[in-house]
């Protein structure tokens, strides 16, 4: 049994000697995983806030607010159930080329072509920068820098072929075990799905998709959009989003330079200034990523905000503020946001002090 223990290091050497053969007259018991840390319980007084804050509003939505530097997460009842993610995407996409980076697969310097023939659909403000055949060359990091500050499709899909295709993304997902989180198959094909299509390439230029999409049936685009939202392919929970998000923060998913690199990259978003970030006082910071998905019947398919937001003191919490559906008006939808960050903010208690605890985890 000892020589059988002793060779496992040495797999040359285990292959010159025969097989070890013994009989356990005793078992050994099996080895009992430690449990887990339990999480203090959040604040509950903005546990309290969100209940109301998300109990009042027609339509399906998740949040949740996780401390970065206590650990405990206040969430609503529906912040564990997938929604749609839409651009929200993009930050698994992100992390999932930084991470190839740390592995020195891909450099942020490395050249970066943008062509015709990589144009997706919806908001892509790159193609305006691409002339003629030769296409537009930059590098990965400002192609990254465009995909996450200003949401362009046609940056995220080219950087998701670069890192491997969505298998690629979902394997990092897994291997990071980020939890309730789906990526789906890329612009292009999840666009297409949800309003009822097939991709053709065609409808990457002009408004060839808007044109094809109004020629389907009422019947048809009400189907497609209705099974997008019951089973989202890129489908998160917001508790899962914003744990993921604390766990970027301290480190534990890429890198000290490719963590830094993301959130300060966060921090320069141009997208929803309504969202959270309009209750965002001063002397605070907060780096997101936005998701808006298609409109039907006053609907919208997934309208999100995503982020850290950090007091003047340093410390930091991760929100996750995802509307998987409803027909209330965007300003409705922006005032929620906005009423989440108002609620951290307003229960925050600077360094040396600490919050009054209580509710549900």
């Amino acid at each position: 049994m000892l020589l059988g223990c002793a060779v496992h290091d040495d797999t040359q050497l285990a292959a010159y000697l025969p097989a070890p053969s013994y009989s356990v007259l005793m078992p050994f018991p099996a080895a009992v995983a430690a449990p887990a840390k339990p999480r203090p319980p959040a604040p509950l007084g903005l546990v309290t806030s969100i209940d109301n804050i998300t109990r009042n509003f027609n339509g399906l939505v998740g949040v949740a607010v996780t401390s970065i530097d206590d650990g405990w997460t206040a969430s609503n009842v529906t912040a564990s159930r997938p929604m749609p993610q839409q651009s929200v995407s993009k930050l698994w996409v992100a992390m999932a080329v930084l991470d190839a980076v740390d592995r020195g697969t891909v450099r942020l310097d490395d050249p970066l072509t943008i062509t015709r023939s990589d144009f997706t659909l919806f908001h892509q403000p790159i193609a305006a920068l691409v002339k003629g055949d030769a296409g537009y060359t930059t590098t990965v990091g400002e192609i990254m820098r465009r995909a996450m500050q200003l949401s362009d499709n046609t940056c995220n899909d080219k950087l998701l072929r670069l890192v491997g295709g969505p298998q690629a993304v979902r394997d990092f997902i897994y291997r990071k075990q980020l939890g309730t989180i789906r990526f789906g198959p890329g612009e292009r094909l999840l666009q297409a799905g949800t309003a009822g299509l097939q991709w053709r390439p065609e409808y990457s230029t002009g408004n060839a998709f808007a044109v094809a999409r109004s020629r389907l049936s009422p019947d048809v685009r009400r189907a497609a959009f209705e099974a997008y939202v019951k089973d989202p392919p890129d489908g998160a929970a917001a508790a899962s989003i914003a744990d993921a998000l604390a766990r970027l923060h301290r480190g534990e998913l890429l890198s000290a330079s490719s963590t830094n690199w993301l959130l300060a990259t966060m921090g320069g978003a141009k997208t929803g200034k309504a969202r959270v970030r309009g209750a965002v006082p001063p002397g605070w910071l907060y780096g997101h990523k936005t998701g808006t998905g298609q409109d039907l019947g006053g609907r919208t398919a997934g309208f999100n905000d995503v982020g850290i937001l950090t007091a003047p003191d340093g410390r930091s919490y991760a929100v996750a503020v995802m509307i998987g559906d409803t027909s209330r008006p965007i300003r409705e939808r922006q005032l929620l946001m906005q009423a989440v960050g108002s609620a951290i903010v307003a229960h925050h208690q600077p360094s040396g002090s600490s919050f009054m605890t209580g509710g549900r985890p």
